[in-house]
């Protein structure tokens, strides 16, 4: 993909991966759907409890403007708030952080809209550009409820600007009719792609992503800057795995479901809704590969100039609360940063909770994505895989 220019500023340059405009697995099933308006629902939901946010007059405002990913959110979860606090929630939708940042950037701190959910790798430029506001987490007291491992992130130290919305990893999910020798690593899946798999290989439609197979499988950093990795990535990237690359996917459920494919580049989540789809989901296994992959994070995050700015601190207040943080996650198929969720989940007999909640050791040699100096290389590396690949 080329490199764009937000709409309306000149000094926001915007490298935009794929990832910028992830398919969750319900966003694989919905795609293009808007939740516009909605508000007050009625519905019941009256039980959830929701610390109250202790907005500085003892009171919030009677609206809450949303701006997010589409169809991120339970309705019950918006209705429970406006239950709670009788404030009315619009929720409009963005397809990928490049437009969320062009419309705040052309905006310039009027956009009218309060909460809004970007990448983590997008908050350093956010930030930096004067997007976000930095949170008052006094107004924010479910934010104890967040499991370490997902606060105190590289991209915002201290959780200044945002709180973890939902989080995810990328893998690969294999037919096991088709690959019956055990698979862990990168390297596994190189060699799977150009063995038993060969044309019938899918990968994501990301730049960082694809690059993180050939540098995972040298052990190297997925972050690196170095010319000469980079260059040895795309060596093994066009001449070792694209030309047995069938198709490249937004969400590899897309295509488990469509057949013919037997090892897909996938986000967990992703990957999960496509077994619980499948006639028979023991023939697919996930594989959280070593030695690394990403961790990517969408956050909580509250515009600048944010007109309803009490109210924007009790919506994020709410959704971290135990219980609609549970809905969140069976809603969405992704994890969302509050304790206590695998416990529950365990409880309520959610499907296949594995692909869903990494272990430890999984999430301790996980890497975040970074938007640095080398991501234009990627690219070009990406799309000169796709046209060896013929896609």
């Amino acid at each position: 993909m080329k490199a764009r220019k937000a709409t309306g500023t000149a000094d926001i340059r915007l490298l935009a991966p794929t990832i910028l405009s992830r398919e969750l697995s319900r966003r694989s099933l919905f795609a293009g759907t808007a939740v516009v308006g909605l508000l007050g629902l009625a519905g019941c939901g009256g039980d959830r409890a929701m610390a109250s946010s202790p907005a500085p007059n003892g009171k919030i405002e009677n609206n809450v403007n949303l701006y997010s990913w589409g169809d991120y959110d339970p309705p019950e979860s918006i209705s429970s708030f406006t239950a709670a606090t009788g404030a009315t929630v619009q929720v409009d939708s963005f397809g990928s952080n490049e437009e969320l940042i062009s419309k705040l950037a052309a905006t310039r701190g009027t956009s009218g809209y309060d909460v809004v959910v970007p990448t983590g790798l997008m908050i350093p430029q956010m930030a930096e550009h004067g997007l976000l506001q930095p949170l008052q987490k006094e107004l924010i007291p479910n934010f104890t409820n967040m499991d370490p491992n997902f606060t105190d992130q590289v991209w915002d130290p201290g959780n200044k600007y945002t709180i973890c919305k939902a989080w995810g990893t990328t893998g690969y999910v294999y037919d096991t009719y088709t690959i019956t020798r055990p698979m862990a690593s990168w390297q596994d899946f190189l060699e799977a792609a150009m063995g038993e798999a060969s044309g019938r290989t899918a990968l994501l439609e990301d730049p960082w992503e694809v690059c993180s197979i050939a540098l995972g499988a040298a052990g190297e950093d997925l972050n690196t800057t170095d010319e000469e990795k980079l260059d040895a990535c795309e060596r093994v990237l066009l001449d070792n795995l694209a030309p047995h690359v069938r198709a490249y996917f937004g969400a590899a459920s897309t295509g488990m479901v469509q057949g013919g494919l037997a090892l897909l580049q996938s986000y967990n989540g992703d990957a999960r809704q496509g077994m619980l789809e499948m006639d028979d989901p023991e023939q697919w296994k996930f594989v959280y590969p070593t030695p690394s992959a990403n961790l990517w994070m969408d956050n909580w995050a509250i515009a600048t100039g944010a007109p309803h700015p009490d109210a924007a601190h009790a919506l994020i207040n709410h959704m971290l609360s135990p219980e609609v943080a549970f809905e969140q996650m069976d809603y969405i198929g992704y994890p969302v940063g509050t304790k206590g969720l695998e416990e529950r989940a365990e409880e309520e007999g959610v499907e296949l909770p594995e692909l869903i909640f990494p272990a430890q050791d999984v999430l301790d040699r996980l890497t975040p994505s970074e938007m640095n100096e080398a991501q234009q290389r990627r690219v070009e590396i990406f799309s000169s895989a796709q046209a060896r690949s013929g896609a």
